[in-house]
């Protein structure tokens, strides 16, 4: 792995932190701190559509997407120092058309999307005009084991009829949503990992009920929401369907690997402020007649904190460049490697700075709560720990078996 920056790096980075400090941070202190009357809050907020706009003025836009033409042409390595700035704020990804699920439904359809499909919901994706939702988590089935789902699709008469529930449907709860990639069992007699499919089914479709927004640690996260929702006997066209019958996993793990190395650098993001934030706290506090710094081995605290984002960075980068350089398959081993520590790492850098602010840590005069909230959750996000430490071990293992060792 090379270390040195690129020169899109270089000509991007520097641009985006400005953006972020001179644009976002104003607007994300105002709306984190005004009133919103209860039937105001699952309503978009205006001043994001104004940043929206700034950031295509300024060139800062669809910056995760490698093609050249669609977005900035950068290779995974590449976003990844920008994504560790976009983890820094809570509004930055999607002023700049960055934010999930859209980044991985953008994904799916600029690599599987028929040009129809392209057209109807790609187009306007990367537009910023709507947003998107990814069903694929259900209630009533252990989810960290896909093969568990389900919800079905039934080919009839030129039409998938859909019925099954999903929740943790992160994004549904935006009025701007008007499509879900709909993950579904289409081919029950197919091999384990060839039943599923991938649909695309407009929030607008009669059947589609939304039952409610799941509360995360409490919050409930609007205008975005992570919605339970409800397929009964919701038709669309054959058409919907993407890539072909039974290739719902194959798409899956085309859309999974990017993504993981954005929630990760995201999260190095989000453990930077908490760890600023902690340093500011311990040098301006005093207990004791000392700083908190200087008190109840807070500078092991503090070295172990800055040690542990290093640490995970650079795993990250390094899963990052061996995507572009060999592929997810050949970085499967990274990829779940990062998927488990970069999180980890988050909630113990976020919580020591809680400990570190004492009572308000955890009140709405700083972001740790909510930052601890967003991360702890992240580690159920697109699989669990123990799965990813699953494929670790797997994929260890197996060096030795084909080396002929037991």
């Amino acid at each position: 792995m090379q270390f040195e920056t690129s020169e899109k790096v270089d000509f991007y980075l520097p641009r985006v932190k400005a953006f972020i400090q001179d644009h976002v941070m104003p607007v994300e202190k105002n709306i984190l701190t005004k009133e919103i009357p209860e039937n105001e809050r699952w309503k978009p907020h205006s001043e994001i559509e104004i940043l929206k706009k700034k950031a295509q003025e300024n060139g800062l836009w669809n910056l995760f997407l490698p093609d050249s033409e669609l977005g900035a042409g950068l290779t995974n390595l590449e976003y990844a120092y920008l994504a560790e700035e976009l983890g820094r704020t809570n509004f930055a990804s999607e002023a700049m058309n960055c934010s999930a699920p859209d980044t991985g439904n953008m994904e799916v359809l600029v690599r599987y999307g028929s040009d129809q499909q392209k057209d109807e919901w790609l187009k306007p994706l990367l537009q910023g005009e709507i947003r998107s939702a990814f069903g694929m988590t259900e209630p009533d089935v252990a989810s960290s084991d896909a093969t568990n789902m389900q919800a079905t699709a039934v080919h009839k008469k030129g039409e998938w009829v859909i019925n099954g529930e999903k929740w943790w449907t992160s994004g549904a709860g935006d009025p701007r949503c008007k499509i879900i990639i709909f993950m579904c069992v289409t081919n029950p007699d197919n091999a384990r990992h060839q039943r599923h499919s991938m649909i695309l089914v407009p929030m607008d479709t009669p059947g589609v009920e939304v039952k409610r927004m799941m509360h995360v640690f409490g919050y409930d996260d609007a205008p975005h929401g992570h919605a339970h929702i409800k397929f009964n006997n919701v038709k669309v066209p054959y058409e919907n369907i993407i890539l072909g019958e039974g290739r719902g996993f194959e798409i899956a793990q085309g859309r999974l690997g990017p993504g993981r190395i954005h929630h990760c650098m995201r999260s190095i993001g989000a453990a930077e402020v908490a760890f600023e934030l902690m340093c500011k706290r311990a040098m301006t506090r005093t207990a004791f007649g000392k700083e908190l710094a200087r008190l109840g081995g807070n500078f092991d605290v503090i070295a172990d904190s800055r040690m542990e984002i290093n640490q995970a960075r650079l795993l990250t980068l390094n899963a990052a460049w061996k995507m572009d350089k060999y592929g997810n398959k050949v970085a499967a081993s990274d990829i779940a490697q990062i998927k488990v520590v970069a999180p980890i790492m988050a909630c113990n850098v976020i919580d020591r700075a809680i400990q570190m602010h004492g009572g308000a840590g955890v009140s709405q005069d700083f972001p740790l709560a909510s930052m601890y909230a967003h991360l702890r959750t992240l580690r159920l996000a697109d699989g669990p720990d123990e799965v990813h430490r699953r494929s670790v071990a797997r994929l260890e293992l197996a060096k030795f078996f084909e080396n002929g060792k037991s």
